[in-house]
């Protein structure tokens, strides 16, 4: 399968940097377009996604991924005069994973990453309330930084979320101002989110309030919460052609014996098993044994799913609508056909939906 069969002109003004509020600034996620395209027959209906209730009946299920976007980006600054190009130099660190919790060890992209070497003393917060310093390189852009912190790991992470800012997509950083704000940690989080971890949000998740999840309730919709901590390999280019060589980042999965038992129990029932996001069907698909019901699991999954590969646990999906040639995209082509989701997209672009992050929603049944 070739990435050039999955390339689309995506109309930047389709582009939000901002979710549906109101004027006051509350949340409206209900009043997002709700695209329904039909595999069994092609058709292709326009809602509204307070409109999704009418698509699903007592008895079907809604996996959802909990995971939880922690506050992975720093700022600070570098300082080694004794090196030729030392002296203080404003540095950014992403924080992609903890390597190990007792001595502070964290996985880290660094930038401008040509001047942090291994040595290095790295600063954060305006009274320096992070120290770290750089012990390995992993990556061009990629270190392993150990951080100096004197008190309990809780009074760490206490710190950390005082001086780390949201790590908002880049396409939504290209287009604000500078700075954050601090709505940002609350538009960027699911209302569900409980398991820490994640440097992306479950995108599609962020549609759902609280209202709207009582509704399904009061329906019998069913709901699982499954764990996929995503990383930011949704939002990297695809940069060869032949898509089985592409390289996929690894991302922790946690489905516990009992999640695992309530998605197999409806789906021998026959009833809906959606996968709110492509997250949640990677998860799922991850954890698949041979007849096609998933396992618990405790782990990592690199999978990347592209035709012709055959989605085995969810019967539908709910999806915001992706970048061009990137993973995500690549999946829900793979869930609901090639053909028919690119006709789709085409009407999607020329009825304006909204795309990616605070973008509107797809449901693929």
């Amino acid at each position: 399968m070739k990435l050039s069969r999955f390339k689309y002109a995506l109309p930047k003004e389709l582009v939000p940097a901002y979710p549906l509020e109101t004027k006051e600034g509350t949340p409206t996620p209900d009043e997002a377009k709700l695209m329904v395209v039909h595999r069994d027959t092609g058709k292709i209906e326009h809602k509204k996604f307070k409109h999704i209730l009418n698509y699903f009946d007592e008895g079907d299920l809604m996996v959802f991924n909990n995971t939880r976007v922690f506050p992975a980006l720093l700022s600070g600054e570098k300082a080694d005069k004794t090196k030729a190009d030392g002296g203080p130099a404003h540095i950014s660190v992403f924080m992609l994973r903890e390597l190990d919790h007792n001595t502070l060890l964290w996985d880290v992209l660094v930038e401008p990453a040509r001047k942090i070497r291994i040595g290095n003393k790295l600063f954060f917060g305006e009274n320096e309330d992070l120290v770290a310093d750089v012990i390995d390189n992993t990556t061009s852009r990629g270190r392993i930084i150990r951080f100096l912190f004197d008190g309990p790991y809780e009074s760490f992470k206490q710190t950390l979320y005082k001086i780390g800012r949201t790590p908002l997509p880049g396409h939504i950083l290209e287009t604000r101002k500078p700075g954050e704000e601090e709505k940002d940690r609350l538009r960027y989080q699911t209302v569900f989110a409980t398991e820490e971890g994640a440097m992306r949000a479950p995108e599609t998740g962020l549609h759902f309030s609280r209202e709207m999840l009582k509704k399904l309730d009061i329906k019998g919709v069913e709901q699982e919460f499954i764990t996929l901590h995503c990383s930011l390999d949704s939002e990297r280019s695809i940069d060869v052609e032949d898509l089985s060589k592409h390289k996929v980042d690894s991302e922790k999965i946690l489905i516990s014996p009992e999640s695992a038992e309530h998605i197999n129990m409806v789906k021998r029932s026959g009833k809906k098993v959606c996968a709110v996001g492509t997250s949640v069907v990677k998860a799922m698909e991850s954890s698949m044994s041979v007849d096609g019901f998933i396992n618990s699991y405790d782990g990592w999954t690199n999978k990347f799913i592209f035709p012709p590969y055959n989605v085995r646990v969810p019967n539908c999906m709910l999806s915001n609508f992706h970048s061009p040639s990137h993973q995500p995209f690549i999946m829900v082509c793979t869930f609901g056909g090639r053909d028919l989701v690119m006709k789709a997209y085409e009407e999607a672009i020329a009825k304006k939906y909204r795309f990616l992050t605070f973008g509107d929603v797809m449901l693929i049944l």
